[in-house]
């Protein structure tokens, strides 16, 4: 595997995280990648609730799907402070000390962007003697606005209003080293990843061996996401493998994880993806995560009859300040090369 696919999936993985896209909020994500993969060659679908389908013809009759899903973490406007700040509701599960201090845009339904900063309410050690004990989470913190701003009639006038999206700053940064670092890479490098595999099937002019339908999801973060799917015999869901306490994953690996927080994938499929790591001499590792869940959960439960599995590239910190390595990525495509021949 050349550096061709990585430089593109990294590429595009640079576009892709810096446009705002929490669960929600996916449109403008959506048509960019919509249109780059046109432009390879594809034609693309949507669904009605917004998520993007490609779909590549096989050699076969059998059917696999290939999801990732585009929606990030996020926040949205609760309500407004007797002081013009903001308070917030949750969209998914961020880490929120993480988000003490992070910069971030209100976007007003009338198109307009503010800036801001995530802070506690107590916000300074010179004022609170709580500055660094008091807990961070959406009750006790605040979204200062970057405007002059002393009453909630202040903010109300510059058109911000309960309901309204909050976008975190994702911070992108790609290292000499080969790590990547940047909010969201849940699950936006792996959506690059699967850029990088339609990438490869065109300009190696591959047929695969089953009908491929990519699924790139808009409400995984919410639990929806791959609910509803086109009809296909197996689905395999390309989001991060999980790093930390009894797990096996690092940075520079193709996470399989064998159960999650719905139960066992499916025996077979992860015995094939396993020999196929080994025989391609692949850095790969089998883990358990009992806090996760995948679009194959959600199509599972959304009534679908099919096999599923999950992989991924190994992210360090997950929901917090994430962070994979260029390894990573190349085995995880690796890997799908050669379950889809």
């Amino acid at each position: 595997m050349n550096d061709l696919y990585l430089n593109e999936i990294l590429n595009f993985a640079k576009e892709i995280l810096n446009i705002p896209s929490p669960s929600g909020f996916t449109e403008g994500v959506i048509n960019y990648i919509d249109e780059e993969i046109k432009k390879l060659g594809f034609p693309t679908k949507r669904t009605k609730k917004g998520n993007l389908l490609v779909e590549v013809k096989g050699k076969t009759d059998k059917t696999l799907g290939l999801s990732g899903h585009v929606d990030t973490l996020g926040a949205m406007v609760r309500s407004i402070t007797a002081d013009g700040d903001l308070k917030f509701t949750t969209i998914g599960g961020p880490i929120w000390p993480t988000l003490d201090g992070e910069y971030c845009t209100i976007h007003t339904r009338n198109g307009l962007d503010y800036q801001g900063t995530f802070l506690s309410t107590s916000p300074s050690s010179h004022v609170y003697k709580d500055a660094s004990s008091i807990n961070r989470n959406p009750d006790s913190m605040i979204v200062r606005i970057d405007e002059v701003v002393k009453s909630k009639e202040d903010t109300l006038n510059l058109g911000i209003a309960p309901g309204d999206f909050i976008f975190f700053d994702p911070k992108t940064t790609i290292t000499k080293s080969g790590f990547i670092k940047s909010r969201f890479l849940d699950d936006k490098i792996s959506v690059s990843i699967l850029y990088g595999l339609l990438s490869y099937l065109k300009q190696e002019n591959i047929t695969p061996n089953a009908n491929l339908i990519f699924i790139i999801s808009t409400y995984e973060e919410v639990g929806h996401g791959a609910s509803y799917i086109p009809e296909v015999d197996e689905l395999i869901a390309v989001d991060m493998g999980c790093i930390g306490e009894d797990l096996s994953c690092s940075e520079q690996d193709v996470s399989i994880c064998c159960k999650d927080s719905s139960g066992p994938y499916d025996y077979n499929i992860i015995t094939k993806l396993v020999n196929i790591a080994k025989d391609n001499k692949l850095n790969y590792v089998t883990d358990i995560y009992p806090f996760y869940g995948s679009d194959v959960s959600a199509a599972l439960r959304g009534g679908k009859d099919f096999k599923g599995a999950l992989i991924g590239p190994g992210v360090h910190a997950s929901h917090g300040m994430e962070r994979t390595h260029k390894d990573a990525l190349l085995n995880t495509l690796k890997l799908l090369i050669n379950y889809i021949k």
